[in-house]
């Protein structure tokens, strides 16, 4: 589904030239759950907007479904954005005076054409992560973790084939972070491809597949060992909660 060959990303400011990305290779299969991983600075973010077509890269190829992302013009980048990607990040970007199901229906607006059943479009992605009955709630109404999960039914009600995933976990306490995960893990044993990118090991190593960037590198790509499940850890934490 997805390969990059010599990838590169290069930044330039006037005389000054700063290499982010530097001859990143690997391919991605459908189906897989990968986790992008590294420190802050390491270039995975770059990565990431260049993976969600958001950015085309300086050197190096970037195929999408055999389609070579740097020669796309913007229209057609879009194109393929929009029919392949959903996205989410860490912090929300939800509509404060929309409701949740307003917020999911946005993406539709750029669809080739503006699907009639687009409401039950919405129903079906709020009841997938469990807030079948949050429809109408606004995000000030919502916890942390729920506003995420809106934002992952917004990423889904496009039905993409990849989730891009940036830093989801990251505004969230740990329950409501397992709580996320658990979803992605649903997700991803329904077929869908899953991108993970992160600083946090723990977080990666629910992925089963684990590239660590350093220096704007591959440093490491491998299996995630043994991967962690989130609703294993869901019960422990309950557990510990209850004898407390």
């Amino acid at each position: 589904m997805i390969e990059v060959q010599g990838l590169e990303k290069t930044y330039s400011t006037g005389s000054v030239t700063t290499p982010v990305l530097k001859d990143i290779n690997f391919r991605i299969n459908e189906g897989e759950y990968v986790a992008i991983m590294g420190t802050s600075g390491t270039g995975k973010s770059t990565l990431m907007n260049i993976l969600g077509c958001l950015d085309k890269p300086t050197g190096g190829n970037y195929w999408l479904d055999d389609a070579d992302v740097g020669s796309l013009g913007d229209d057609a980048l879009s194109h393929l954005r929009n029919r392949k990607i959903g996205f989410v990040f860490q912090q929300f970007h939800l509509l404060e005076r929309a409701t949740a199901m307003r917020n999911m229906m946005l993406p539709l607006i750029y669809v080739d054409e503006y699907p009639e059943d687009a409401e039950k479009m919405a129903e079906k992605a709020l009841a997938a992560v469990g807030l079948a009955d949050r429809r109408q709630y606004r995000p000030n109404e919502l916890s942390g973790g729920q506003q995420q999960r809106v934002a992952i039914a917004r990423a889904l009600i496009t039905d993409p084939e990849i989730i891009l995933a940036d830093e989801p976990t990251g505004a969230l306490d740990r329950k409501s972070g397992l709580e996320v995960m658990a979803i992605f893990k649903k997700l991803h044993r329904q077929g869908r491809t899953i991108i993970l990118v992160t600083h946090d090991r723990a977080v990666a190593e629910h992925a089963q597949r684990i590239i660590v960037l350093d220096d704007g590198k591959i440093a490491e790509d491998g299996a995630a060992g043994k991967q962690r499940d989130p609703d294993v850890e869901l019960d422990t934490l309950g557990a510990v909660e209850d004898e407390k």
